[in-house]
């Protein structure tokens, strides 16, 4: 009888030795088998110098600090019309992350955002979203990042096929409270790669047919979602938000603050306020919501055993992301133009 091991290894010979067009014809075809719903239009890496439009050659290295320690940062921006939303306030979170992780900057600023910008046109992607990485880089397998030869800047463009998604986020979604344990507010406000305790939240939520999980902080008052924030109205119309002081400031639910004051103009809310939520107070509220890149605005219909209203989006949840999205096509203090 054969040995499988031996013929495992006997193969992976045979695989190292083709030539690079047999590694990339392989890699081409694993990709175009993925069944997924996101394209990947085009990626940066600073160790390649440049964009590529080739999914297949869109890699890292696998010595590459932020794969095997985590010791990376990352943030992203939506692409809607040919523009970039929140493109300064993300990129300068993202440095903040930078900073607090002691990872230096491979470029300066103006030059990390010029390369940002030009990924997107690289892409082609008028409506999507563009996410990036500062990594400490590759060198070694050691903990420290001492051996790294560069920090390095990866970008990639995305736009995501399943519109259901949308769908299901504007009819009310389901969310639990998390018993995944919420990270240190010392690694929560930083926007890292750190996301083993947002993946297990998610998936907690996912199995007990839920689309997120909602942490709680060290003193039991609300605190986040995995990867987005959370906003409440009370029976007296007022917006009230958890501080931001031991959760990640969110570029959007900031933005939603500013823009609910239109909202009091028109007197439809009668305050806004950050403030420590106690559970109580959430499940008590007319309406609740979450907030971030990802799902702008989405309306929670339940919380646990708890119903909002009729079940159904309450109204200045409506109204909010109303207001998010006329923004994100027409405010020119905060969108940044891409030359395709």
């Amino acid at each position: 009888m054969k040995d499988p091991w031996r013929l495992n290894v006997a193969n992976f010979k045979r695989l190292i030795m083709r030539s690079s067009q047999k590694a990339y014809e392989r890699m081409k075809a694993f990709r175009e088998n993925i069944k997924g719903k996101q394209q990947y239009l085009a990626m940066y890496s600073s160790i390649f110098g440049g964009i590529t439009t080739d999914p297949a050659v869109m890699i890292i290295p696998m010595d590459d600090h932020m794969v095997h320690r985590g010791h990376g940062v990352f943030d992203t921006a939506a692409i809607m019309d040919g523009y970039l939303y929140e493109l300064d306030q993300h990129l300068d979170r993202f440095l903040n992350s930078a900073s607090r992780s002691k990872i230096d900057l491979p470029f300066d600023r103006e030059s990390i955002r010029r390369i940002l910008i030009q990924t997107v046109s690289a892409s082609k992607c008028r409506n999507g979203s563009l996410r990036y990485w500062l990594s400490a880089g590759p060198g070694d397998f050691n903990l420290s990042p001492s051996g790294c030869h560069q920090s390095v800047l990866y970008a990639i463009v995305i736009q995501d096929m399943s519109p259901a998604a949308g769908a299901v986020k504007s009819r009310g979604v389901k969310v639990i409270t998390s018993s995944i344990p919420i990270k240190h507010p010392k690694f929560a406000i930083t926007k890292s790669v750190n996301y083993l305790p947002n993946v297990l939240s998610k998936m907690e939520a996912e199995e007990a047919g839920a689309f997120a999980g909602i942490w709680l902080d060290d003193e039991g008052f609300v605190a986040e979602g995995p990867n987005m924030n959370v906003a409440f109205v009370t029976k007296e119309k007022e917006l009230i938000m958890p501080h931001f002081d031991k959760i990640l400031s969110g570029c959007t639910a900031k933005r939603v603050l500013t823009l609910a004051e239109r909202l009091i103009e028109k007197g439809k809310l009668r305050g806004i306020r950050k403030k420590n939520v106690t559970v109580e107070e959430g499940k008590k509220a007319d309406e609740m919501m979450l907030l971030g890149s990802g799902v702008l605005v989405c309306p929670v219909v339940q919380w646990d055993e708890k119903i909002f209203g009729d079940g159904k989006p309450g109204d200045i949840t409506e109204d909010l992301l109303n207001l998010i999205v006329e923004d994100m096509k027409s405010s020119p203090s905060i969108r940044t133009s891409v030359l395709y």
